[in-house]
């Protein structure tokens, strides 16, 4: 809303200070600015508020250290989460920018989904919340219409960058040649509608999933529709299950999103994506304010929620957090570097499917469930293993800290 007010009285009245609206830098320090100030000051209204309302977790006892200690904390915290992005987006996004636009519809879409999930298990209570079924449904919707949008969608394309030699020459006073210095000037060609992406480690490293149609366009729609669905699918419930621990979601989160806003700008803007030889997006930069504001709610929310939590953040949150990283990394084109960025979601997720599946396998042939881990997801096997919640939550962020220099480097590594 600001970026478009300013800009009238910038054009129309010269207004002092109005242009800096018009840079995604400002706007985006003043959304994490302004997302953090919302989680900390409107926090302990919400956490007091649930409370009265009794609106806490209910524990089982899984014979884990403190768990029951945890009883009663109040549940989705989510939405603090969600209002400190939604607010600074309104105030500080371009609204006519097709990718702000979806990643607002993610946030709102999934924010449904995981809060009628917390409504069932606090007000219901039916601790198993919304049938696994529905989750699916409702993520599946947001793929087909984040895939068809990316697909259909005439503001998203890509640009294929042009190079041209420029020579500048330098006089003296009586008009004699001194000096002249060659460069290089980065363009930009004619926008193209394409299902391109980015796979690491590769030198050329653009791939079209067109190219797997033969260029048949409703194949291709389908299948970029159904690379969507798995994505958001994956990611959200990889979010979802990492939330066990305090802080843990929320702390492994930020280099993830702190990574994407930066493959956002450097993938919007045509001299840096010359440089690192990527992919050009137009208006792809915008993207950073989001990342900004996202930022800025999961940091102000560890506020509340690092050990002793005071605060869960519940479906509301991990679905909307796992989710709007995927719809992120769609928009940027880099989905296939979400095994490496999230890769302690992805670690999270296989240790269950694992346990699940080998318990199911032996309780078959041999009549008795064996387990491969003490515990899944596998940050309560290494509770079970007597580490301390704090350790636990700790090395996780460190590893996701790790995984995110190692997904900036694959920038260079090819």
């Amino acid at each position: 809303m600001f970026y478009h007010l300013f800009r009238y009285l910038d054009e129309a009245y010269n207004l002092p200070g109005s242009g800096m609206f018009q840079y995604i830098s400002f706007r985006a320090a003043a959304a994490i600015i302004l997302s953090l100030l919302i989680v900390i000051i409107f926090g302990r209204p919400v956490i007091d508020f649930l409370r009265r309302r009794q609106i806490g977790e209910d524990i089982r006892d899984l014979g884990l250290q403190g768990q029951l200690q945890k009883k009663g904390t109040p549940t989705m915290g989510g939405l603090i989460i969600l209002l400190a992005i939604l607010v600074p987006m309104l105030l500080f996004g371009r609204l006519d920018n097709v990718y702000v636009q979806l990643m607002l519809v993610s946030t709102i879409w999934l924010g449904l989904i995981g809060g009628l999930d917390d409504y069932i298990k606090v007000f219901r209570h039916r601790k198993e919340g919304l049938k696994g079924r529905f989750k699916i449904v409702g993520q599946v919707g947001l793929g087909v219409i984040v895939g068809t949008t990316m697909c259909l969608s005439p503001d998203i394309v890509v640009r294929d960058k042009t190079t041209q030699p420029v020579e500048t020459i330098y006089v003296d006073a009586d008009g004699t040649p001194v000096q002249s210095v060659q460069q290089r000037v980065v363009l930009s060609s004619e926008s193209i509608k394409t299902t391109q992406t980015t796979i690491p480690f590769i030198k050329d490293n653009e791939f079209d999933y067109g190219w797997l149609t033969g260029g048949n366009g409703w194949a291709t729609w389908l299948l970029y529709v159904l690379v969507a669905i798995f994505v958001v699918t994956a990611v959200s419930n990889g979010a979802n299950l990492t939330d066990g621990l305090d802080g843990l979601v929320t702390g492994v989160s930020v280099p993830i999103v702190a990574v994407l806003g930066a493959l956002a700008y450097l993938s919007g803007h045509i001299i840096y994506a010359d440089y690192l030889n990527i992919m050009y997006i137009p208006d792809a930069g915008e993207l950073v304010v989001f990342a900004a504001a996202l930022i800025g709610a999961l940091v102000g929310f560890l506020w509340y929620n690092s050990f002793p939590a005071q605060i869960f953040m519940g479906d509301t949150g991990s679905l909307s957090v796992g989710g709007v990283i995927a719809v992120f990394a769609l928009c940027i084109r880099k989905e296939l570097l979400l095994p490496l960025l999230c890769g302690v979601y992805l670690v999270e997720s296989f240790s269950v499917m694992m346990q699940v599946s080998w318990f199911r396998y032996t309780k078959r042939r041999y009549g008795e469930g064996r387990r491969i881990f003490r515990m899944s997801p596998i940050h309560h096997h290494f509770q079970k293993k007597g580490m301390f919640e704090t350790k636990i939550v700790t090395r996780f962020w460190i590893i996701s800290l790790l995984l995110a220099a190692i997904t900036l480097v694959t920038l260079k590594i090819r």
